[in-house]
């Protein structure tokens, strides 16, 4: 059941950023995630309200649970965890083709294994090296073919806060592992809903007060914001795509490796919508690139098993 969670996660993720890349689309990026984070807050603050007040949502999904500053700091260090990785993807996103920013962001999962390689010392088997092997050759291939569009991966910014954003948003998925897990599995053992709907809330905070203190005196010297419906699109299948996420990761046997890894298959939903409404560029060249990727999380998760 979690692996089918996982994919369909994967999925959502897909939809999720290509609305991001159409919102962003000669957009200004503090507005338009400002905006995300507080639809992503409205949808789950009736849960909030009615799990608090009622007892209609005990014993399901919905349900969630009340928590005072013991839990609740879990969930504030993942918000920053988190909209530290938007920031930086937000930005590098609206400067680059989706057909690019897709097959780094699909890297995640083996900057988790390279992360737990040198920090904690674990040991790497064949299929697993096969799969890092391939995602650093898909990346140089995919910087060889970025030439041809004007971007150079050693130089160009708005490639290393995609970068930047998938190293910490490796570092969001172990988070969540931790924070899900029980105490007697050496986690926290938060309630996932609880969870998902307060890091959305404090995100929103934190992003209002940087729309206030560095976007709004600089308006009119910026990108100017214009509304796109697309922007409700973002929060809608970013949340869906989460709640499964947590969702999968609560079930009985679920491997973070592994649901990791089926979530970056987003890329090849993404990479279809840059190809078919974007009209975006050199793409016989990326599709290699794209298979390398694919062929590198299919070594994980043999490796992983």
């Amino acid at each position: 059941m979690w692996l089918l969670l996982a994919f369909l996660s994967a999925a959502l993720l897909g939809f999720y950023d290509s609305f991001k890349k159409k919102s962003l689309k000669d957009n200004a990026v503090i507005p338009v995630l400002f905006l995300n984070t507080l639809f992503s807050s409205l949808l789950f603050l009736p849960f909030i309200i009615i799990s608090a007040n009622t007892d209609w949502l005990v014993s399901t999904p919905f349900q969630t649970a009340e928590g005072g500053w013991a839990e609740h700091r879990y969930i504030l260090l993942k918000s920053v965890i988190v909209l530290s990785s938007w920031v930086l993807g937000y930005f590098g996103m609206k400067h680059l083709p989706l057909t690019i920013v897709g097959p780094i962001n699909a890297t995640r999962p083996v900057m988790v294994l390279v992360g737990a390689f040198l920090v904690f010392g674990e040991r790497l088997n064949l299929w697993q090296w096969a799969g890092v092997l391939l995602a650093v050759i898909s990346f140089f291939m995919l910087s060889r073919s970025s030439r041809k569009e004007g971007i150079d991966f050693k130089h160009d910014h708005w490639i290393w806060m995609i970068v930047g954003a998938a190293a910490l948003g490796a570092i969001s998925g172990l988070y969540d592992k931790y924070l899900m897990a029980s105490p007697a599995d050496g986690g926290v053992g938060l309630n996932r809903m609880m969870v998902q709907s307060w890091y959305n809330i404090y995100q929103c905070g934190m992003m209002g007060l940087m729309l206030l203190l560095l976007w709004w005196p600089k308006r009119k010297h910026t990108t100017p914001f214009r509304w796109d419906w697309a922007v409700i699109g973002v929060s809608v299948f970013l949340s869906t795509a989460d709640f499964v996420y947590f969702y999968s990761l609560s079930l009985h046997g679920a491997m973070i490796s592994i649901v990791s890894m089926i979530r970056r298959g987003s890329v090849v939903v993404s990479f279809l919508f840059g190809a078919a409404f974007f009209h975006e560029k050199n793409l016989k060249a990326k599709f290699v690139d794209l298979v390398l990727v694919l062929l590198g999380m299919v070594c994980l998760y043999i490796g992983s098993k």
